[in-house]
């Protein structure tokens, strides 16, 4: 999720379609109400019904795990968000190897996120490619072998904010989404309740031109495990459109469309010459199309209420109600405890690893009718939902 950290349309199937309705649309006394009214039903823990109705709301997505708290995207992390009572692990971002195998990785050059740097047999590896039309320096999953990648080990990608989650530096191996499929499965069995996952799809028209397309991977491992059904609990979501359009072909999973800046163009866009921009994408016409083919967005959150130059909150937007209109969820992306990450009447002093008054800042946007959120602490995103639901 979010894009670097954000990141031609085909109409959706009739079948797609008819799905939507009924997940969301029919179900728009769950999801369609107000914030408050519709947060209630996170009391009872559900929402009703099965698939996504049968999600509180808000959802608390455990971004890439628990990653506020362990490195992410390793199992110690996605582990810890189920611990700490999640309603969705965000396991994982889907990045290929050159053997075709899909791992989970936040993006795939990997020197930020694993030891690779210090693996002296790899240093030949190191290079310089363009991705999505950016210059990247490093190590990339597509020039390693599933086998060459499991001698690496996770490390906090950013240990300026976290410097207490490198403790946990070299402690875990790099997971394959197929292992991710089997430990979900028994994650569910253990606790006794059905775990949520919800991967995404990473720069997929860079790697579709490698020839290491990820929809048909994902889809051919969602049916290997019986995942591939509209109330199967594995969410999918990419910021690209045409990749979520290309799985709502393959998959009956709910589908989520990813949006970032307001200003910006999916890559698959800009790769197809498509002038629109993320504003479109956002317009009554935009998400009416969007609903032809997904059940929901993924903003990020600064379209759901704008900020001042200064950081500081500004204006919320129609964006909540445009979507709901046309029946799509919402789920923007990321919350964050640290100084940083957070809108500037929430931050306390100035360092960059202090929390702020991240209850507050959840408030604000919970307020809005927002139908879930991700983020880095799952903990408490659940605390600041109990005081939302029952203030």
């Amino acid at each position: 999720m979010d894009t670097h950290e954000s990141n031609g349309q085909t109409q959706g199937t009739g079948r797609r379609a008819l799905l939507g309705a009924a997940v969301l649309g029919a179900g728009g006394a769950v999801l369609g109400l107000p914030g408050a009214a519709r947060a209630a039903d996170s009391r009872s823990g559900q929402g009703g019904g099965s698939g996504l109705r049968s999600l509180p709301v808000p959802t608390i997505i455990g971004h890439r795990g628990a990653s506020g708290y362990r490195p992410e995207h390793t199992f110690g992390s996605y582990q810890m968000a189920l611990d700490l009572g999640a309603d969705i692990v965000e396991a994982g971002d889907l990045v290929p190897t050159k053997d075709g195998h899909l791992v989970c990785r936040h993006e795939p050059e990997i020197g930020g996120t694993t030891d690779v740097a210090d693996h002296p047999e790899f240093a030949a590896r190191k290079t310089t490619k363009v991705l999505d039309g950016v210059s990247t320096t490093g190590w990339f999953t597509e020039d390693f072998t599933l086998a060459e990648l499991k001698t690496l080990r996770a490390v906090e990608r950013i240990p300026a904010n976290r410097p207490h989650n490198a403790l946990y530096n070299g402690r875990w191996e790099i997971p394959t989404f197929e292992e991710v499929l089997r430990w979900q499965d028994e994650q569910t069995r253990k606790r006794g309740k059905q775990v949520w996952i919800y991967p995404e799809t990473k720069h997929p028209t860079y790697f579709r031109k490698l020839g290491l397309g990820l929809e048909e991977r994902v889809a051919k491992l969602l049916r290997k495990y019986g995942k591939d059904k509209r109330n199967s609990p594995v969410i999918l979501q990419s910021f690209e459109p045409t990749s979520i359009q290309r799985l709502n072909e393959l998959v009956d999973n709910p589908l989520v469309v990813l949006l970032s800046s307001a200003g910006s163009r999916p890559y698959d866009f800009v790769d197809a010459g498509d002038p629109r921009t993320t504003a479109d994408l956002i317009t009554p016409k935009g998400l009416r199309e969007m609903a032809g083919y997904a059940q929901g967005i993924g903003p990020t959150l600064d379209l759901i209420i704008t900020k001042k130059a200064d950081g500081s909150l500004d204006q919320t937007t129609t964006l909540v109600a445009d979507a709901h209109r046309v029946g799509l969820i919402l789920h923007p992306y990321t919350m964050r405890n640290e100084n940083p990450f957070l809108p500037k009447e929430f931050r306390k002093g100035t360092d960059a690893d202090a929390y702020g008054d991240a209850f507050g800042a959840f408030k604000a946007y919970f307020a809005t009718g927002i139908d879930g959120v991700f983020t880095d602490n799952t903990d408490t995103g659940l605390l600041a939902r109990a005081d939302f639901v029952n203030g």
